[in-house]
This record gives C-alpha cells, sequence and structure tokens, in this order.
C-alpha cells in the first residue's frame, strides 16, 4: 500500500461525502499506484458511523471504517487511525476539509526530495473569527515557550509522513497523547509547507476555547516539566520576600512600631495560599497523569472495522 489517509470523524455526517470526493480525488491525481482512506469514527452522535459504513461497502471507494467504542476524543481517534494504516506515507488531515487534500501531490514531491515528515504551516486562516485567530496565535506561542521540544508555530496534526516515522510513533505507549508534539519530538527531516487553511466545509469547530486549552495544558504538561521550575522560582523568590517581611516585623516591634492592622497581613497571607495551592495543584496534575499512565489501559478500544483489507 503507497498511501493511507487518514481522518478522524466526529459528528461529520454533512462534510464526509463531499470529504471523500475530493480526497478521492487528491489520491487519483497523486504519483501512487495504491491507496486507502481510514475513517475513523470517534463515537459520533448523528449518522457519521453509518455513512462510514455505507462506503466501506463498496470496494472501489477505498475506504476503511474504523469504530470506537465510544467518544475517545481527536488525538486518540487519530492514533486508532494511524495504528490501523498499512501504507507506506501517510497523509494525516481533518475532516472538516480546512486543510486542502489537494495539496498531497505537491507534499509527496517534498518527501520525494528527502523530507521524512512533511507539516503544513499555516500561511493565513479563513473563515475564522479575530478572537479565534487571536487565541490560536497565543496558543502556539505559549505552546513554543514552554515546552521543551521544538514544536513549529501555526502547526496542527495537518501532515505527510513515512512508514519509518509512524512505526516510531506508534511504539510510544503515552496515553495522554499530543500528536503534533510527539512527531516533533521523534526527528528525522521534517520540512514545512505553507498554505492557506480555508474555511470550514460544513458543521461547528469540534476544538471550541475549552478545549484548546485542554489541548495546551496537554501538550505543556506532556513535553515538559517548565510549569514545576516555574513554581521552583515563585516559591524562591516569594520566600526571599517572606524572609525581608518578618525582617521588617521584628525590627518593628522591637523599636515599639508595630505593624497596626490586618489587613495587610491577611493580603499577604491570601496571596501566598493561592500561589501555593495553584502549584500544589499543578503538582496534583502531574501526579494525577503518571497515576493514569501506570495503570497501562489501552489507550482507545475499536468496536469495528469495514472495508476491504487485502
Amino acid at each position: 500500500m503507497d498511501l493511507s489517509v487518514v481522518i478522524p470523524c466526529y459528528n461529520e455526517e454533512a462534510s464526509i461525502p463531499e470529504l471523500l470526493r475530493r480526497v478521492r480525488l487528491a489520491c487519483e491525481a497523486a504519483p501512487i499506484s495504491s491507496y486507502e482512506i481510514v475513517l475513523i469514527d470517534d463515537g459520533s452522535r448523528d449518522r457519521t458511523w453509518q455513512m462510514i459504513e455505507q462506503m466501506a461497502e463498496d470496494p472501489t471507494s477505498h475506504v476503511v471504517g474504523v469504530a470506537l467504542s465510544r467518544n475517545h476524543g481527536h488525538q486518540l481517534a487519530l492514533t486508532a487511525g494511524l495504528e490501523t494504516a498499512r501504507g507506506e506515507n501517510i497523509f494525516i488531515i481533518d475532516a472538516d476539509l480546512q486543510d486542502p487534500p489537494e495539496l498531497l501531490t505537491p507534499m509527496l514531491a517534498k518527501l520525494g526530495e528527502g523530507a521524512d515528515v512533511v507539516y503544513g504551516q499555516r500561511a493565513s486562516r479563513s473563515g475564522e473569527s479575530l478572537f479565534k485567530k487571536l487565541t490560536a496565535k497565543i496558543f502556539y506561542r505559549v505552546l513554543d515557550a514552554m515546552t521543551d521540544v521544538s514544536i513549529p508555530l501555526d502547526t496542527g496534526d495537518f501532515r505527510l509522513m513515512r512508514r519509518s516515522v509512524l512505526d516510531v510513533l506508534n511504539s510510544m505507549p503515552e496515553s495522554q497523547r499530543f500528536i503534533r508534539g510527539m512527531v516533533s519530538w521523534v526527528g528525522f527531516n521534517q520540512v514545512a509547507f505553507p498554505y492557506q487553511r480555508d474555511e470550514r466545509f460544513a458543521g461547528e469547530t469540534k476544538y471550541p476555547l475549552s478545549k484548546m486549552m485542554k489541548l495546551a495544558f496537554d501538550a505543556i504538561t506532556s513535553f515538559s516539566i517548565k510549569p514545576l521550575v516555574i513554581a521552583s522560582y515563585c516559591g524562591a523568590v516569594f520566600g526571599t520576600i517572606g524572609l525581608f517581611t518578618l525582617l521588617y516585623v521584628l525590627v518593628s516591634w522591637s523599636s515599639n512600631h508595630a505593624v497596626r492592622g490586618w489587613t495587610s497581613v491577611i493580603s499577604v497571607v491570601l496571596i501566598l495560599g493561592s500561589i501555593q495551592l495553584v502549584f500544589l495543584g499543578l503538582i496534583g496534575e502531574y501526579l494525577g497523569r503518571s497515576y493514569i499512565e501506570s495503570k497501562r489501559r489501552p489507550i482507545f478500544i475499536i468496536r469495528r472495522i469495514v472495508g476491504q483489507r487485502p
């Protein structure tokens, strides 16, 4: 199999017919002899799985349908598709058609020039609000500043990679997954491919602000201990401030000029107490992730796979 196109789907019944049409045209136009289109249903509540199942019944559709047992989330659904894919090259794309499948051929050309991973880098974003663009810009820059691994700015999971890269990626066992960060971590020769991100074809975004914040937190805690280092620095700074405050109180007491009133004392206690609780929560988050990883549960459960697998 020359190529596997891996597409996670969640409530995408309005997009799937056009998605399949454009992906098939892109694959037919590409310099490959065989391909499969792996559609992963991530516990959709609409007719997404029924449509995938119907398409997979046609052997000429090249569709392989993967149904998960429940909604696992985008990153785990993508992981399930990557472990199912059999192609020598793997093309990851979202079902909303914001990332044009027609870029497959020029991205394959980059592989032919020696790249192991060709990742789409958004030069512009159509059909998105100013707030969405601003928060996305902040997200990628905070992520770059906080993570130990260099993750390219303005990139999603839209990328093309070789089987050698995927084999390493599939061997990584963590359950809290951030695919674009994991791909950056494995190294190899990775090349940017600037492109114009289109407006969503149909439906609503599956990544509102709350999910973007969760994704950012997953990324930071999965690839960096900088938040814990920051906690240590803050502890040192506020400890020093507390020491000078104690000296000031002792000098005031010895000279009979004790500080009157409780407002300043309560303010200091509340500030220091809040900071301690925040960082205790942060440490608890890291401990909780270690606990989850130690269970060694499967990170996703496949309920059914349909489509021809010659």
